[in-house]
């Protein structure tokens, strides 16, 4: 079942899609977590969205976990970091890589990687809705974009089993997180995981579609990512190195995990710029789709046209 939420002006409604291709008011917001914030912050919020792109988020989500689960987009993500900004070392790098036909080993992931699913968490109270312009930062000359599949709980977890896992997830969305890269790699030089990077702004599709609809077929969605007007990527769910009741499971030991948080998948392989080439820039209008879910679009402003 595909949901939505509407801005009425003075109201803040759920529907839901029936079969005959039409929007219905419904009050059964438990696959989207229920009511997580007061009602009056988040009709504040949806006037605020709307204003700025005429549509709302399908939910307010009550916290943003971002996992990595594909080897092949780490790979190809650092392969395309040192391109972008040490062209010397993506040369030398490249040759090695044609002499052994393997990754260079330094753009495979961690050891943690592999043996425990990883992630880190952003800030869930910038995501915007599908159609907001977006302003490249101030601080930054490298935009990016991440096309992942989000998913938010209905239920709460503890210690949960990895079937126990899967039964709380409420519905799926897409998620784009946005990325200043040439911020992060001076963040992630810390050790403390990007900070401006990435808490600027994050956006997820209007439609939340329920799991049902999703999880029997998690490893056979398909997507694109379009910029100004031109397919520059096909992506595709396969490939995950944990399943996902494997990735609650984990975030669930010893934490106690709450009806509408959010967490996403990680970006798809083939889904961000820095794999493809195709970094953002003013003027440029992004559109990002999952097929069986909804699509993100953004028009990417200066940061002196910010709404």
């Amino acid at each position: 079942m595909k949901l939505r939420r509407v801005f009425t002006g003075d109201r803040l409604d759920l529907q839901s899609l029936d079969a005959d291709g039409a929007w219905h008011a419904t009050p059964d917001d438990a696959a989207l977590g229920g009511r997580v914030f007061d009602a009056d912050w988040e009709l504040a919020c949806a006037q605020r969205h709307h204003q700025a792109s005429g549509n709302v988020l399908p939910f307010a989500p009550a916290s943003f976990r971002d996992f990595m689960l594909y080897e092949r987009h780490a790979i190809d993500a650092a392969r395309g970091l040192v391109r972008r900004f040490h062209p010397g070392q993506s040369r030398a790098t490249g040759v090695v890589e044609k002499l052994t036909r393997t990754p260079f080993p330094l753009f495979r992931p961690k050891p943690l990687f592999y043996r425990q699913p990883i992630y880190y968490m952003s800030n869930h109270l910038s995501f915007v809705p599908s159609g907001t312009p977006v302003a490249v930062p101030s601080y930054s000359r490298a935009l990016d974009f991440e096309l992942e599949v989000g998913f938010v709980l209905r239920a709460p977890l503890l210690d949960a089993g990895p079937a126990e896992a899967l039964d709380a997830i409420g519905a799926f969305v897409v998620v784009n997180d946005f990325s200043a890269r040439d911020v992060q790699r001076s963040e992630m030089a810390t050790g403390l995981g990007p900070q401006k990077a990435k808490h600027f702004a994050s956006s997820m599709s209007v439609l939340a579609v329920t799991a049902d609809e999703i999880l029997p077929h998690i490893d056979e969605l398909t997507g694109s990512v379009t910029v100004n007007g031109t397919t520059v990527a096909t992506v595709f769910s396969r490939g995950m190195q944990w399943t996902l009741g494997e990735v609650l499971a984990h975030a669930s030991r010893d934490e106690r995990l709450y009806p509408g948080e959010l967490f996403a998948m990680g970006t798809l392989p083939g889904g961000s710029g820095m794999e493809t080439g195709h970094w953002l820039r003013p003027g440029d209008r992004l559109t990002l789709a999952i097929d069986q879910i909804g699509e993100i679009s953004h028009s990417i402003v200066s940061s002196e046209e910010t709404p």
